[in-house]
């Protein structure tokens, strides 16, 4: 049943107070939750929610939800991505009526007589409105994964160095079952137990080759953490929240040992049952390569004649220079265009890099960005700002935005800003960016994929 008028109002009554307080609220709501039910710790990010990103991750939830709550399609990218994120960690039903109790409890304290019973009833019936649109789409993916449920124990069968700080693990089932296929570009769930906490900790990671019924291929990073003050600069010492997940996968995971799975997931994806020959644009930095190579594998064993842009960011080496040398020799109608901002010695122009820059569309030609072509397609992925510029480049050649995907490796309140639809909208207004992190921070993404949904 829909709110009714005065129920609409009541709520956007309370979005003065939920912005000004909303860190405030999301920290109570966690606080308590977590306290009461401590189990749920096995589905929360501990980084995100020491540094901050997780608590700001919900209230930009809420906040939009309220704001849209007339508009509820407007936010149905989002939710499909909260959707995948969420089967992908293996939330339940019965996890939603945890967190309205103590969201509602959090509302509560922090607005105090603000928050009527009036008030109450009307969050309570606009959370479950929500909810249930959640709950249904998440019983059709689960429905997807059909016999595989929750998580799956894997064998690292071959653990490569890729370049510097980023390597990939082949994985295969223990089980020795055949692997369900995936869309190119899809992500799983890696869970691990941390050395001294009491619950274990997940974390997504692309799906980095094309799909096999034997292995998935993960590649991840190094996360050295953020160098960073609150004005983007950056400062001597310690580094902040580097990544726990990714950091015990590289230094402590071997060939042999057992990681757990969770089924193929995410929304970000080249549509394999769309036998369509339309150029693709693939646009990434650092390891948000990832995603991009399962597409390029995937394209180059079924669909070997359709046209392939690649285009790439690095600091030093490239991942996978070796196979993208391969397809540049082997297919005529592949491009490729690598970025380097910082050379070796041994670095040669037009064979180990093509710009010796970051990445600036710009300086790649109109031929090899497809631009002529009304329906090429451009998958981007990297750092907020670098997709921002990207976006905003392709914009002023007229490229439509139902023909860019983006894929962020981020979390917190800017990840529930970066979606498809908001980066077209917030291209425009993006103004100085050689002052953005992304200018001043070499670091080409991080080694996770959290996205901004109340458990991540």
């Amino acid at each position: 049943m829909a709110l009714s008028y005065q129920q609409t109002k009541l709520i956007r009554g309370t979005i003065p107070a939920l912005s000004d307080h909303g860190e405030r609220i999301t920290t109570i709501f966690y606080r308590n939750m977590l306290r009461d039910h401590p189990e749920l710790n096995d589905y929360f990010n501990t980084v995100n929610q020491a540094n901050g990103r997780q608590p700001r991750a919900l209230t930009a939830v809420i906040l939009s939800y309220a704001n849209n709550i007339n508009h509820i399609t407007e936010l149905i990218p989002k939710m499909e991505r909260m959707c995948h994120k969420h089967c992908s960690l293996g939330i339940m039903p019965e996890h939603y009526a945890i967190v309205e109790k103590y969201l509602i409890a959090a509302f509560a304290e922090v607005l105090g007589t603000a928050m009527t019973p009036q008030v109450r009833e009307a969050w309570a019936k606009a959370y479950w409105m929500l909810a249930k649109m959640l709950i249904g789409r998440e019983a059709q993916l689960y429905r997807e994964f059909d016999k595989w449920q929750g998580y799956r124990k894997f064998r690292i069968e071959k653990k490569v160095e890729e370049s510097d700080d980023i390597y990939s693990f082949y994985l295969v089932p223990v089980d020795g079952k055949r692997l369900p296929s995936f869309q190119p570009g899809q992500y799983v769930s890696v869970q691990l137990k941390v050395s001294g906490k009491g619950y274990l900790q997940s974390r997504q990671y692309s799906l980095s080759d094309a799909p096999r019924p034997d292995y998935y291929r993960i590649t991840v990073k190094r996360d050295h953490g953020i160098h960073m003050s609150r004005n983007g600069r950056f400062f001597g010492g310690s580094a902040l929240t580097p990544g726990v997940i990714s950091n015990l996968l590289i230094n402590d995971k071997d060939e042999g040992d057992i990681v757990e799975l969770t089924h193929p997931a995410g929304e970000f994806y080249l549509d394999m049952s769309n036998t369509s020959n339309v150029p693709i644009v693939l646009i990434s930095a650092g390891v948000g390569v990832t995603p991009m190579m399962s597409i390029l594998n995937t394209v180059s064993e079924r669909q070997p004649h359709r046209p392939v842009s690649w285009i790439h960011g690095s600091r030093r080496s490239v991942p996978f220079y070796d196979q993208i040398r391969r397809i540049s020799r082997n297919r005529p109608n592949f491009r490729s265009n690598i970025f380097k901002t910082h050379l070796a010695e041994s670095d040669v122009y037009g064979i180990t890099y093509d710009h010796d820059f970051r990445v600036d569309l710009a300086k790649v030609s109109k031929e090899d960005l497809w631009l002529s072509h009304g329906s090429a397609e451009y998958y981007i992925c990297g750092p907020e700002q670098f997709m921002l510029e990207m976006a905003e480049y392709l914009k002023s050649k007229k490229v439509d935005s139902a023909r860019m995907h983006f894929e962020l490796f981020s979390t917190g309140d800017m990840e529930f800003k970066v979606d498809t639809l908001s980066i077209i909208s917030n291209s425009d207004s993006s103004t100085n960016p050689r002052n953005s992190v992304s200018e001043v921070c070499p670091v080409s993404g991080a080694s996770s994929l959290n996205g901004g949904c109340p458990f991540k």
